[in-house]
């Protein structure tokens, strides 16, 4: 049976707080988001949390997990806006990183171009933490970024400001004091 309540804004508050419960990316009124392996990770990591007595242990790690996964991201995705301001996209930078089902792959001739800068970028620098599972959300970043015919400076400034080595010189930065 339908909602007998008349009022379509009714529900809008319990609406932003489940999709903000829900937020796994940058646009929390996709529905699609749950599509991507890396939020659906999150997405069943949250209904699995929501099945749980909250006094229990399992909720506590599982809460924590899902807080923890969520910081990582938004770590992740402020190192990559740090870097599109830095490279002059400072109006374009969210718009950038936004991905939802509708984003395509401009050329397809660039995916495995992508693909290549994006292995590049997670073996070459820190711009991901250690343990992260390389995201499908950042395939069409890099897309972008090679369509716009900057995907090379961003990886030359992702790895000038997040190096894989913190403290060690990198051989493509020129020339260095020797070392001892």
């Amino acid at each position: 049976p339908l909602c007998s309540n008349n009022n379509p804004y009714a529900s809008f508050g319990a609406t932003l707080a489940r999709d903000e419960e829900q937020n796994l990316w940058s646009t929390p009124h996709d529905v699609t988001h749950t599509e991507a392996d890396d939020d659906r990770v999150l997405y069943n990591m949250i209904v699995v949390r929501n099945q749980l007595d909250k006094d229990s242990e399992e909720w506590q790690k599982l809460n924590y997990d899902i807080y923890t996964l969520r910081q990582t991201r938004k770590e992740v995705r402020s190192r990559w806006k740090h870097i599109l301001e830095d490279l002059g996209f400072q109006k374009e930078a969210d718009s950038l990183l936004s991905v939802t089902k509708l984003s395509i792959i401009s050329d397809s001739q660039n995916m495995s171009k992508a693909r290549d800068i994006l292995l590049k970028l997670s073996e070459e620098t820190n711009i991901f933490p250690t343990s992260w599972e390389l995201s499908e959300r950042y395939l069409f970043v890099v897309d972008r970024l090679i369509a716009l015919d900057a995907a090379d400076e961003f990886f030359k400034m992702a790895s000038t400001v997040y190096p894989k080595r913190p403290g060690r010189d990198r051989v493509d930065e020129g020339p260095k004091a020797p070392q001892s």
